[in-house]
């Protein structure tokens, strides 16, 4: 049980109504869950509002009622708090709640639209090898030292992400390093978090569909670097054209880094093969096992934060020449054949145009590129041609099928999709609406040596069609394939 008054610690509350003089047993947002001696915050969601389930939440013996509007009828026997961001407080008091694990451990955010998740896990295994007990909360999976734990969503909801970092201050962790989504920033999930420092990889186009403009996703990327404090750090890709807007207002120290422009951490490709890269980071060389420039810039933004965070130069860029990165990003198998296949999380117009970048570079221009992708349905529908047209300029045969069509009819999305192919390539676009076929076809079109793109779902072991999660895993579905062909 937590004093009422401790959980309120820096919340500004308009009205109050009733004691404040309560034990509260738990936080929660879903009236389901609600308990004796609970607190129910209301919070206004994308598809449900909270206020609506106050008696249910006082039904079950809730205690204390958080709100952004005062229900009609009041209940004696309860407390009410009226507040003006109801998100925004819930933030604050599972910090409170929760103790403030974040200040408890250097907390590291990492943001952006494209390599959140390889910068995430790579710092991860860094600083794990160097020595430290380490925390990550990731797209792929939550980690606490060795402990897994699953992940459900880029960044977790305010109750849990604080509960987690909490169980990673009581299991003695040094560092977390979390992605930051741009989502979480808008609900104020990471409210109330004290970082030590803030990375932005890019920004491209992604979640208009949430944003509903590129401006607005823009400013809420930049609203995390904005609430960094003074003793933190902001590090920010310069080659990209909004890095240093990221930097604008921040009270955070400014740092960049680059491949292209003057950084303060710079780097350069020597050398690039299809099982690792050479790359010269600061004027001194190192062999990486990742692939492509999107991945230089992933190495160069973690070797950063490593000097950041006061690093032995000599110690990280030994660490990082074994390091491998994130599951499902460009993971690459061979079949006995010959025939390479990658599987990939690319989901946006410019991750696809990255990974195809980089497989067209190492290529030797003898061998197809069979390209199979698809777009995620109930998500931002506008980038659907955009990842058809990138596919089929830098393919040779493009199979579009279906990603997680969710409630959506996948032949809708493909055919959506279908509106980006140029007409004189039409030709090689082919379109399978069963993922499952689509990447048999490929593997059957495949000749020795030729390359197979499996792009969109990457480390998901999912299909989502109609409300239903079905078993699906890319990997395990081409490496079964490359099986059958080559017995």
């Amino acid at each position: 049980m937590i004093s009422l008054v401790k959980i309120l610690h820096g919340v500004s509350i308009n009205e109050t109504i009733g004691t404040l003089d309560l034990s509260i047993r738990h936080l929660t947002f879903d009236s389901r869950l609600v308990e004796t001696d609970d607190l129910f915050i209301a919070i206004k969601g994308t598809f449900q509002d909270g206020h609506a389930f106050i008696d249910k939440a006082i039904a079950l013996e809730a205690r204390v009622i958080v709100c952004e509007q005062l229900p009609a009828v009041i209940n004696d026997h309860v407390t009410y708090l009226q507040v003006e961001d109801a998100s925004y407080t819930l933030g604050l008091m599972a910090a409170n709640f929760y103790d403030n694990p974040a200040a408890k451990l250097k907390l590291v955010g990492i943001t952006g639209t494209n390599g959140k998740t390889t910068v995430a896990t790579l710092l991860y295994k860094l600083f794990t090898e160097l020595g430290f007990h380490v925390g990550l909360l990731s797209t792929v999976q939550n980690k606490i030292n060795d402990q897994v734990i699953a992940s459900t969503h880029t960044t977790p909801d305010p109750i849990n992400l604080n509960k987690l970092l909490q169980q990673m201050v009581v299991e003695g962790c040094d560092y977390c390093f979390m992605e930051v989504s741009s989502h979480a920033i808008v609900q104020h999930r990471i409210a109330g978090l004290s970082f030590v420092g803030g990375v932005f990889t890019n920004l491209t186009h992604d979640h208009l569909d949430f944003h509903k403009t590129f401006d607005a996703y823009l400013k809420a990327k930049k609203a995390f670097f904005d609430g960094l404090g003074k003793s933190a750090f902001a590090l920010a890709n310069v080659d990209d054209k909004h890095g240093k807007v990221m930097l604008q207002n921040t009270l955070a120290y400014k740092k960049t880094y680059g491949l292209r422009n003057i950084a303060d951490y710079k780097g350069k490709i020597i050398e690039s093969h299809f099982n690792g890269m050479l790359m010269q980071l600061d004027g001194r060389e190192v062999w990486t096992r990742l692939i492509g420039t999107f991945n230089a810039y992933n190495i160069l933004a973690v070797y950063s934060v490593a000097i950041l965070l006061e690093q032995d130069s000599t110690r990280v860029l030994t660490i990082l020449s074994r390091l491998s990165g994130a599951e499902g990003r460009f993971d690459t198998q061979l079949s006995a054949s010959g025939i390479v296949g990658i599987v990939d999380y690319a989901h946006t117009p410019d991750a696809v145009k990255n990974v195809l970048e980089t497989i067209v570079g190492l290529r030797k221009n003898t061998e197809q590129i069979i390209t199979v992708i698809g777009c995620g349905g109930d998500r931002d529908k506008t980038k659907r041609p955009e990842m058809a047209k990138v596919a089929t300029k830098l393919s040779d045969k493009v199979i579009l099928t279906s990603d997680n069509p969710r409630s959506e009819d996948p032949k809708q999305i493909i055919e959506e999709m279908e509106q980006g192919v140029p007409k004189d390539s039409r030709k090689n676009v082919f379109a399978i609406t069963d993922r499952y076929e689509a990447i048999k076809a490929a593997v059957h079109l495949a000749q020795p040596a030729d390359i197979i793109l499996v792009a969109g779902k990457g480390h998901e072991k999912y299909q989502e069609i109609k409300g239903v999660k079905k078993v699906f895993d890319d990997k395990a579905i081409l490496r079964a394939l490359f099986a059958e062909i080559d017995n």
